[in-house]
């Protein structure tokens, strides 16, 4: 092990923050097993053996969205060829059945819909509260909640807090891409700025309401500009202590538009997950989304200091669309498995990471 990588280790056995320059030579070691090593040191201080997962449903509630993100193979215009817009008799549904399968939370995102109003995403919220009341709704990305502040010309502040008067119960941490501006300008120009981003998240979590944070990685993004991102995530962290876990999206290139965009490789895949949970001392979880990930690197990266793999999903579209290749749904028993095998604790949670029941 280099001295680096001692000084590294010495941090994190002491508890101290390790420095962007620090971060920026883990990500340049070419020791990925030393690198894995100290993301298994930090996560055992912090978790010890114990992997989360919860039983979720997806309900992607529309694909119609104003903006055209060139990463994105999910979002479509009104009237093109596989654009849809479910009913709320169809988001009821799903609900139901998701809380009949035994699921403790419905992840609900879609696209910027130009034509429903503000109005029907309370009634969405308020009509799954009443007919399924032991789902907890984690849903809307601080971008659609910029949208809906928008479209209802109301504060954010007055957004969230008639949000969650509706039902809402914390909200997911999609959007954020690259914080940096430099990478939005190419992949997302349309979409909110990354300092809006984080300041309308930083305004959910003043309201009470935690959330995830995400960076989507391996496209045209450098080492330096995701060490930057997970600067901005640590920074506001220390402020609200609002993020519940951190994402780590890889991104998929098939359907996408995003020219000389490079995919994820299972080395690089594994190195981000470990230097997140390195560098991210003041999140406790790290979460291995196996959607985009794969099932495979997502169990290997219970040993790169993963402490989550999501939950059930059923019915992903955004990642699929774009071209993933996992499955669409897994059972409790499958993911059960996949972290047993991998020697560690199965522990079935809800969403704010109450231990419903260790396997």
């Amino acid at each position: 092990m280099t001295s680096v990588l001692q000084n590294i280790r010495s941090k994190i056995e002491h508890g101290a923050r390790i420095s962007d320059d620090e971060a920026l030579e883990l990500f340049a070691s070419p020791d990925l097993l030393a690198v894995g090593e100290l993301a298994a040191l930090a996560n055992r201080r912090e978790n010890g053996d114990r992997v989360y997962f919860n039983a979720n449903r997806h309900i992607n509630y529309t694909n119609i969205c104003v903006n055209r993100c060139t990463f994105c193979a999910f979002h479509k215009e009104a009237g093109e060829k596989g654009c849809y817009t479910l009913t709320l008799d169809d988001i009821l549904a799903r609900a139901a059945e998701a809380q009949a399968a035994g699921a403790t939370e419905i992840h609900m995102v879609g696209g910027l819909h130009p034509d429903l109003p503000f109005d029907f995403y309370l009634k969405m919220l308020a009509a799954i509260r009443a007919e399924s009341p032991d789902l907890h709704i984690k849903a809307f990305t601080a971008v659609e909640i910029d949208y809906f502040a928008q479209i209802s010309q109301q504060s954010v502040e007055q957004v969230i807090a008639a949000l969650r008067e509706a039902g809402l119960g914390s909200m997911p941490g999609g959007g954020a891409e690259i914080l940096g501006q430099e990478v939005r300008d190419k992949i997302c120009p349309e979409k909110i700025s990354g300092a809006r981003w984080l300041e309308v998240t930083e305004q959910a979590h003043r309201a009470g309401l935690k959330t995830n944070a995400t960076m989507l990685f391996g496209h045209l993004e450098t080492f330096a500009e995701r060490v930057d991102h997970l600067g901005r995530l640590r920074a506001l962290q220390d402020r609200t202590g609002g993020f519940q876990a951190f994402i780590p999206l890889a991104f998929q290139p098939d359907n996408t538009r995003v020219p000389g965009a490079r995919g994820v490789g299972g080395v690089d895949a594994l190195k981000t997950l470990a230097v997140s949970r390195i560098y991210l001392d003041n999140f406790r979880h790290l979460k291995a989304y196996w959607v985009m990930l794969g099932l495979k690197i997502a169990q290997v990266a219970l040993a790169f200091g993963v402490n989550d793999l999501d939950g059930t999903v059923v019915e992903e579209k955004i990642g699929h669309d774009a071209g993933a290749d996992s499955p669409q749904a897994l059972g409790k028993e499958q993911i059960i498995g996949l972290i047993r095998k991998a020697g560690k604790v199965p522990v079935e949670r809800d969403t704010l990471y109450r231990e419903i029941r260790v396997y």
